[in-house]
């Protein structure tokens, strides 16, 4: 049987996956070709910290591979009632969800440093699945009906997913940076500096500006970016970067179709009452907003009371992309 030959993109997306490691490096440590000392990158270690492992490999089993009891240890739910436990079940699915979108992303970044464009577009491609599973989840928190929610919902106090330090963590190493978000870790300085540490990263729109400039576009002033950018578009020599502008505006669309179907489940279960991070808005209202945050205005109040409901800000958040000069340059395309 003759053997096929070797598929380009499969390997060059092996190499991103398993760089080759040098002789004297303990497997467990990893490495991570962006991620120097005083880079600002934060270094695998601290991402993904390593699991002892049994002595040998027959010695493993799938439970203790996947640590499958620490992991059903971890619901906990506050009260009897029946649906808190698939709350708390999806709430965790999404942590998970976002700490491998983290993964991948940080893989784009480093990847597209290294100009190897097909494995970047091969990531990309996956990050969007990876949305779109997250999507796909919604669903089953909407057949949870509102009665049922609020027989637990009290408990929950504070507790919101505004304070998802994951989810901040892929807005800003996607691009879009902004930093009001850091003041509602005032009381949990680990995560806030995590978060701090993430403004100060390149980002995936950073690693692609820096591909487009070392083809030749011209990055500054952004028009001329946007210009180049359509200029590019169906030209064959172009191909390669009009792929990866694709793979970058499919990763967008997903991730907005995501804030959409929130803003939905959201309308669907509670109305118009304010979210359980009422505290966390407030605080977000009393900050200076950023220039790039599409949420500027104020946010109307709930009827009948003296706070913003969590659909209107979850409104106002729908506008948000990380990369609009590229959704600005199909505008430009063929004119």
């Amino acid at each position: 049987m003759s053997s096929q030959p070797p598929n380009p993109q499969q390997a060059s997306l092996q190499r991103v996956l398993r760089p080759p490691l040098p002789p004297d490096t303990p497997v467990l440590e990893g490495t991570h070709s962006g991620s120097a000392k005083g880079s600002g990158v934060m270094p695998p270690a601290e991402r993904h910290p390593a699991v002892p492992q049994p002595q040998t490999a027959a010695d493993l089993t799938y439970g203790a591979y996947l640590a499958v009891d620490e992991l059903l240890r971890l619901q906990r739910p506050l009260s009897e009632a029946h649906d808190e436990l698939e709350f708390i079940v999806v709430h965790q699915v999404f942590e998970l969800w976002f700490r491998l979108l983290l993964h991948e992303l940080e893989t784009v970044r480093d990847t597209l440093d290294r100009d190897d464009v097909r494995a970047a577009r091969a990531l990309l491609l996956r990050c969007s699945e990876i949305v779109t599973s997250l999507v796909a989840t919604l669903p089953l928190l909407e057949t949870m009906r509102p009665s049922g929610f609020l027989e637990f919902r009290a408990r929950l106090g504070g507790a919101s997913g505004l304070q998802s330090r994951q989810f901040r963590e892929i807005e800003f190493l996607s691009g879009l940076r902004d930093p009001r978000y850091l003041r509602l870790f005032d009381r949990d300085p680990e995560n806030r500096a995590v978060l701090e540490r993430r403004l100060r990263e390149p980002t995936v729109w950073d690693a692609a500006l820096g591909v487009f400039a070392r083809r030749g576009l011209p990055t500054q002033p952004e028009g001329r970016l946007v210009d180049a950018l359509a200029a590019t578009h169906g030209r064959p020599e172009w191909r390669d970067l009009d792929d990866l502008v694709d793979a970058l505006l499919e990763y967008d669309s997903r991730f907005a179709l995501w804030r959409y179907r929130h803003l939905l489940m959201v309308e669907r279960l509670i109305g118009g009452r304010a979210g359980t991070g009422e505290a966390d808005v407030r605080a977000l209202e009393a900050e200076k907003p950023s220039p790039a945050a599409p949420e500027a205005a104020p946010l109307p109040a709930t009827p009948g009371a003296a706070y913003p409901s969590g659909a209107a800000y979850l409104q106002r958040t729908l506008p948000k992309r990380f990369f609009p000069l590229l959704w600005q340059s199909r505008t430009r395309i063929g004119t």
